[in-house]
């Protein structure tokens, strides 16, 4: 099968960038990270990309353009490449519906809860507050509806009395860092599609929490 290109679009460190890098280098995933686009100037991803000579860019903000005036510059960056999957890891800015369903069933999210619980942000200190005694990561295709696309895979965490927002982040990023490189895998094997709003692997629909086997 061809390699796939893979377009990531992120706005900070780039943790799960480099997992997604690493997991291609190593031949686990069938692509190749085409382009890293950052919206934010002077972020760690951005080293991440120039190490392992992956052409980068930076789309920042103009003071008083629209959401829509963004998304077209975004757009026009993506075009030329031609990319089969767009991956936002960590990519902080909500995305219009006509950005979004340029690439429908193409486009993959990471969100730190167990949607659908805790959509947007300050995830983790949500999960301490409610009193929960699990957390973790979701996996989805990304819709118009913000962190409501179909769940993909998902990874649980526990939630220890002693946690702080900080401690819980670093045990859900472990497993951010195991799963998101799976999912892209199954992605650029052509195992993974959306088809009518719903996730599919193998032919088969996901059920609400995702794909819940241990086979790979």
């Amino acid at each position: 099968m061809q390699k796939q290109r893979i377009a990531v679009l992120i706005s900070g460190s780039g943790s799960n960038l480099q997992a997604i890098i690493d997991a291609c280098q190593a031949g686990q995933i069938n692509a190749d990270v085409v382009t890293v686009i950052s919206n934010k100037a002077d972020v760690y991803g951005l080293e991440r990309a120039a190490n392992a000579a992956i052409p980068s860019l930076v789309v920042s903000t103009i003071q008083g353009e629209s959401r829509e005036q963004y998304d077209q510059r975004l757009l026009a960056a993506l075009e030329p490449l031609h990319v089969d999957l767009v991956v936002l890891a960590g990519f902080m800015r909500i995305l219009t519906a006509e950005f979004v369903n340029q690439f429908s069933g193409r486009m993959l999210n990471i969100h730190p809860s167990l949607l659908p619980k805790y959509p947007g942000l300050n995830t983790h200190q949500r999960a301490i507050d409610a009193g929960d005694s699990v957390h973790g990561v979701s996996v989805h295709f990304v819709t118009p509806e913000l962190d409501g696309g179909p769940v993909i895979l998902q990874a649980q965490v526990p939630i220890f009395a002693e946690d702080d927002a900080e401690l819980l982040q670093q045990r859900v990023h472990s497993q951010e860092h195991r799963i998101y490189p799976l999912v892209v895998q199954w992605f650029c094997q052509g195992r993974l599609t959306m088809i009518d709003g719903k996730a599919m692997m193998d032919g088969d629909i996901l059920a609400a929490a995702g794909y819940a086997s241990d086979d790979q």
